[in-house]
């Protein structure tokens, strides 16, 4: 039912200044206030939301990079002057749409200003019934990263007890997950970070079994070796390059790679190019690549899955967060720079 008094409020927003190459600097991302009423016209279905949590997340460099008219990304591009558009947690203040109402809590596409009215199409929003959990875990690990991490090492890689895992970029959104499912399964599961502080979570907090600091590695190969010398069974690719590289070369026969991101590649104008394709053929190696939108139709069977081992505490989280909208920007540019200690996000609003 939409409101029957109008109000007009400040919307602080985060704006695209324009396309990027290289790595985004801050100045690509402005911090600008408008208005806007906390009404929704008669017989519209959208809702209008005031957004609590905002994700950070790698696949958003993509969109801010210049479209390129016959090449294929699984994200649109952002629009220059208006907010960056992202996943977060948010409150519902008013709706014209019948599945939504004022207070109702939800998580999904938003822009990055403090409301925004949101039209809803299948799969861009999930309303949230469990909130004996922190919130912002819809950002992270109840949310799309999680629903990645599941539907990767589940879906494609269809991981048997005692199999050796690696999983690199181990300890970011994705990563931390992906390595405590290996070990739900009972698998031997080693993960790469690029910081001592990350490689100790790894080991010490996520239960990996081993993992690795890839900057003090002369050799990936060589690294791999040590760590997997019978080989590689399940690879859960989010870097690419040089990493993937060493990985195929190290690879059981009949191995799987889940490809999830590549985010060595996305700040560069010359994407490195990866020598050991042979492997694939000789090895008989699946690599699939995969968006975590094509398996939102078992987003039910996933909290089904993880909310027990969270209420147990048999599966742990870390974010790494910020307070307010005018930090999105620093924080975003952040994960191109291995700064953030797992699940990157910032605070709009605490309701």
């Amino acid at each position: 039912m939409a409101n029957t008094e109008p109000a007009t409020v400040t919307n602080k927003q985060i704006i695209f200044s324009g396309y990027v190459s290289g790595f985004p600097k801050e100045s690509d991302l402005k911090v600008t206030t408008t208005t806007i009423d906390l009404r929704i016209p008669e017989r519209s279905t959208s809702v209008l939301v005031k957004n609590l949590y905002l994700s950070c997340d790698p696949y958003m460099r993509i969109s801010m990079g210049k479209p390129e008219p016959l090449s294929s990304s699984l994200v649109p591009p952002f629009n220059t002057g208006e907010p960056i558009i992202g996943l977060g947690v948010s409150k519902v203040i008013d709706s014209g749409h019948p599945d939504y109402k004022k207070g109702d809590l939800l998580w999904g596409v938003v822009g990055w200003e403090e409301y925004s009215v949101i039209t809803l199409f299948p799969y861009s929003h999930f309303k949230i019934h469990h909130t004996d959990v922190p919130l912002s875990y819809y950002t992270g690990l109840l949310g799309m990263p999680g629903m990645t991490a599941y539907a990767g090492f589940y879906e494609i890689c269809s991981p048997k007890r005692g199999e050796t895992v690696f999983v690199s970029a181990a300890s970011g959104a994705v990563g931390q997950l992906v390595g405590q499912f290996a070990k739900l399964v009972g698998c031997y599961v080693v993960g790469s970070a690029g910081s001592k502080e990350k490689v100790d979570l790894l080991k010490t907090k996520f239960g990996f079994d081993d993992a690795f600091n890839y900057k003090e590695e002369n050799d990936l190969n060589i690294a791999l070796k040590r760590y997997f010398p019978e080989g590689i069974d399940i690879y859960f690719e989010n870097v690419g390059g040089k990493m993937l590289d060493a990985v195929l070369i190290n690879m059981k026969l009949n191995g799987r790679i889940a490809v999830c991101g590549m985010i060595s590649q996305y700040n560069l104008v010359d994407p490195e190019g990866v020598h050991n394709l042979t492997t694939i053929l000789y090895k008989r190696i699946k690599v699939q690549g995969f968006a975590v939108s094509d398996f939102y139709d078992k987003y039910s069977k996933f909290l089904d899955f993880v909310l027990p081992y969270i209420r147990q505490r048999k599966i742990t989280y870390v974010e790494d967060i910020t307070e307010g909208l005018e930090s999105g920007p620093s924080a975003l540019l952040g994960i191109f720079h291995g700064k953030n200690v797992g699940k990157q996000l910032f605070v709009v609003a605490r309701e």
